[in-house]
């Protein structure tokens, strides 16, 4: 039987109305859910808003099956409930969370192993900011593409969530970093967090800018947003073994590649989506950032990505149109407890 303290029936909770623009996110009242087998209650003080949560919006990401239509992938609060078979625990502890849907909601139900302890260091906004990109960038930049200390890394759209997580993490892994970004600002930005070199890609060819920085031998590892025209241009970047990451499809699902270079390099091509994966699979990354990356928060090796904007929950709207007009740089925070 699941264990929980009182929690109200009902919740807040924003909702898609239909496909469509910003506008059609909505302010609604859904019943309050109950922790399940091997899951935890959270009462939510912040979410984080990412791309996939505009995806899911404009009807091109609809949520796996089983999972609620709300939208959010990431929160942070008080576990208030626990269910069956959870052990590892307790009411009243503040975790961070990564969630299939939900997030934008006054209480989510999470399986436990998709929680981590909110770093010492960290408020709970900070910490509502890490698990999409911290779960997605561990995987696909450390596990899957192996990113080595003294190896370097090519971000694409380093002024994004996903970008200055992959900055932040790389640098505290002792890895040279590369980024691309659309503005000389968000290039700054870059290089304040750590990146040794910032390539505003609308002056810059970003393959000839790490063919010289390199001396000709190309980067490590390569994450990328973008797909299109980058995946032939990533390979010319690339080095000799090196593994390219390819994580969304900005720039399109469909280019026409040279092939050469990535049977001379013996070059790695890799794809990955986060949200459909096992609970299992998903509790194997957050124990690998328990165990290896959470520390680095708490020695000051590691921060937490910057937060651009704040929203209260009925204004997600807002936060949806700050994402698309891609003026951001880092992470956009719903705060749950506030209203307009």
């Amino acid at each position: 039987m699941a264990r929980m303290i009182r929690v109200p029936q009902t919740m807040s909770v924003v909702e898609i109305a239909q496909p469509g623009p910003p506008q059609v996110l909505r302010a609604a009242q859904r019943p309050t859910p109950a922790a399940g087998r091997g899951e935890v209650l959270i009462k939510v003080s912040a979410a984080g808003v990412n791309r996939p949560d505009v995806m899911q919006r404009k009807g091109a990401y609809p949520p796996p099956a089983g999972v609620t239509d709300i939208p959010g992938l990431e929160v942070a609060g008080e576990i208030v409930g626990i269910g069956a078979e959870v052990s590892s625990r307790t009411v009243g502890e503040q975790v961070c969370a990564l969630v299939a849907g939900g997030g934008y909601a006054e209480y989510a139900s999470v399986p436990a192993a998709q929680c981590l302890p909110v770093p010492k260091s960290l408020t709970l906004e900070e910490a509502a900011a890490l698990p999409e990109t911290f779960f997605t960038v561990y995987l696909n930049v450390f596990e899957r593409a192996a990113l080595a200390p003294g190896e370097s890394l090519l971000v694409h759209g380093g002024g994004s969530g996903i970008g200055t997580t992959a900055i932040l993490l790389a640098k505290a892994n002792g890895s040279r970093v590369f980024a691309t970004a659309g503005s000389a600002r968000k290039c700054a930005a870059c290089l304040a967090l750590g990146a040794d070199r910032a390539i505003n890609y609308r002056d810059e060819d970003f393959v000839a800018v790490v063919a010289d920085a390199t001396a000709g031998k190309g980067v490590d590892v390569i994450l990328d947003m973008v797909g299109g025209s980058y995946v032939g241009r990533n390979a010319t970047a690339a080095a000799v073994e090196g593994r390219i990451a390819l994580i969304a499809l900005l720039g399109g699902a469909r280019a026409e590649v040279d092939l050469l270079p990535i049977l001379v390099k013996r070059l790695r091509l890799m794809g990955a989506t986060l949200r459909p994966q096992s609970v299992e699979s998903k509790g194997k990354i957050a124990q690998a950032l328990l165990t290896r990356v959470w520390p680095w928060f708490d020695s000051g090796r590691l921060r937490a990505p910057p937060i651009y904007a704040r929203f209260a929950l009925d204004e997600a709207w807002r936060a949806h149109e700050l994402m698309e007009s891609d003026e951001h740089i880092g992470k956009i925070v719903l705060q749950v407890g506030a209203s307009r």
